[in-house]
Order: C-alpha cells, then sequence, then structure tokens
C-alpha cells in the first residue's frame, strides 16, 4: 500500500493554505489540520470496533492531523461523520455505519433499486406505494450494506466516501451516492485503479495545484 512522506504532505498543505487556494470546499477546512490523534487513541478505537485501520489513514490521523484539509469538504476526524455541516460521532449500527468488524460484502458498483414502486401506483393507491417506498428505503438504506466500512468524508448532499477496513476491500475508498439514488460505487483514482486513502489524499493535492496553477507539490 502507498504510503505518504508525512513531511512533504505538510508542506504541501502549507503551501495550499498560503497561496489561498481556491479548490472545492476549501472555505469548510481553509487548508488546516487538526491536531493529532494519540497512538492510544487509535488502539483503542481499534479495539473498541475490533478491527485494524489501514496503514496509511493511521498515519494521516496520528502524524498529520485527525481530520482536517482533504477532499470535498475535509477528512472526519476518526470516529466523526457528517451531520449536515456539524460533524457528530457515529455508532454502530446507528442507521448509518453497520459493523466495522463485519466484512464489507461489495467488489463491484451496486445500486440494487428493483422493488422501487412505479410510478403509476401512487396514482391507483396511495397507501400500497407509501408501504412499498418505506420497504425499499428499509432495505436500500439499511446499516448492514455498510458493514466493514465507516465514513472518512462529506461531498454535501449526504453523498460520502467510506473506507473499508474489514473483508477483500479493506484499505479501498468507495462513495455512497445513494442520496441521488446511484448506489455504491468505488472510489477510482485518474488513472482507473482502486483508491487507497493515501493514494486519494494526494490525488487530490495534485489537483488543488493544478487549479491554483502552481508547480506540482512532489
Amino acid at each position: 500500500m502507498e504510503e505518504f512522506s508525512i513531511p512533504a504532505v505538510k508542506a504541501a498543505i502549507s503551501r495550499l493554505r498560503e497561496i489561498q487556494s481556491k479548490a472545492f470546499g476549501f472555505e469548510a477546512h481553509g487548508f488546516r489540520m487538526k491536531p493529532v490523534l494519540a497512538e492510544s487513541e487509535a488502539a483503542a478505537f481499534e479495539q473498541d470496533h475490533k478491527i485494524v485501520i489501514p496503514s496509511d489513514y493511521r498515519r494521516f490521523v496520528t502524524e498529520l492531523g485527525n481530520g482536517g484539509a482533504g477532499p470535498f469538504y475535509g477528512v472526519f476526524p476518526l470516529g466523526f461523520m457528517d451531520d449536515n455541516f456539524n460533524l457528530r460521532l457515529w455508532q454502530e449500527n446507528d442507521s448509518n455505519v453497520g459493523t466495522p468488524s463485519k466484512p464489507f460484502s461489495f467488489r463491484a458498483e451496486w445500486n440494487d433499486r428493483s422493488d422501487y414502486p412505479d410510478a403509476e401506483l401512487q396514482k391507483r393507491d396511495a397507501k400500497e406505494y407509501d408501504r412499498r417506498i418505506e420497504r425499499f428505503e428499509g432495505r436500500y438504506w439499511s446499516s448492514e450494506l455498510m458493514n466493514g466500512a465507516f465514513p472518512i468524508c462529506h461531498e454535501g448532499c449526504a453523498l460520502r466516501v467510506w473506507l473499508v477496513v474489514t473483508g477483500e476491500q479493506a484499505g479501498k475508498l468507495w462513495e455512497d451516492r445513494r442520496s441521488e439514488y446511484a448506489g455504491l460505487r468505488p472510489v477510482r483514482l485518474a488513472d482507473g485503479s482502486d483508491a487507497t486513502f493515501s493514494g486519494w489524499y494526494k490525488e487530490w493535492l495534485d489537483n488543488c495545484f493544478a487549479t491554483a496553477g502552481q508547480p506540482n507539490w512532489r
């Protein structure tokens, strides 16, 4: 797994702050990092959830910053997720996050809307339509779908990026676009490869410098 050069990434973030890059979402994080997470706290999180945090993301939160500057509206602190544009702690099986210690079940893009009721049903039988919508939403938004992962970033409008921690996809990122009924899909880098946290983050830095018309940071 590709790792960070922490000093290089730290210098890149500092440079973007100095030149006041206008990358998408910069208003939310201002190219600033939160204080790092103690190793003991990272270890406690792993023990509490019976997982192993992927090494690149673990280094990020313990050596660079426990959240802050990053793609879209920034990286969440470990164990947090968006609540509109505020942050809140998540709990296992809280209607968003499932059970991180259980294997993530997807390998390919998923968007099963097969039981979404036909609009014509609403005209014929509004109560039955509502019943089927409720059943569909309960399945489509089941926290069990996100077993083996937890959210690390949001794009706005309840669109999120998740880090897989258990199963074949461990260490990879997935995008949750269910709020626009586009399902779940792997995050891909520009070269088409599966995104790890470090690859995703460094590609974001590349794009920030390119948008600002600055020499690449690497």
